[in-house]
């Protein structure tokens, strides 16, 4: 008999059936360790968190935030520093960013994959949540 999955790991397997637009565009291009040859996950439980993106080998986290998040910026904050307790470093792009300009975000994701440390990048009206440009 197989153990009862945790309420994060149910989470993270509704929300792969139910991915966004965006979700499924940038996965198209990270998923079979295309860019870099780095292995990504998606929606992988970290914490009590499920990262939209994961690089595990390489410590990295993409999320990708829609509208929704333009009043959690505090939310965001917690999460990401939750994640880095776990060892990971953190990119966001908003959703509108990863379908209008696909080849910038993969670009700047490229570019976290092979810095210890992410880009610094101008905040995009959000606090202090930061975003790449692309």
């Amino acid at each position: 008999m197989k153990p009862k999955a945790s309420p994060t790991t149910g989470r993270a397997r509704d929300l792969r059936r139910r991915q966004t637009d965006a979700e499924r565009l940038l996965w198209s291009r990270l998923r079979d360790r295309r860019p870099s040859g780095a292995k990504f996950r998606r929606q992988h439980p970290i914490g009590r968190y499920v990262a939209d993106f994961v690089c595990p080998e390489r410590g990295l986290v993409i999320e990708l935030d829609g509208s929704q998040h333009l009043a959690g910026a505090e939310q965001d904050r917690r999460r990401t520093e939750q994640l880095a307790r776990h060892g990971y470093r953190v990119v966001r792009f908003w959703d509108n960013e990863v379908l209008l300009r696909t080849d910038s975000v993969v670009a700047a994701i490229l570019d976290a994959l092979e810095s210890p440390s992410p880009p610094p990048s101008p905040v995009q009206g959000r606090g202090k949540t930061e975003k790449p440009r692309g």
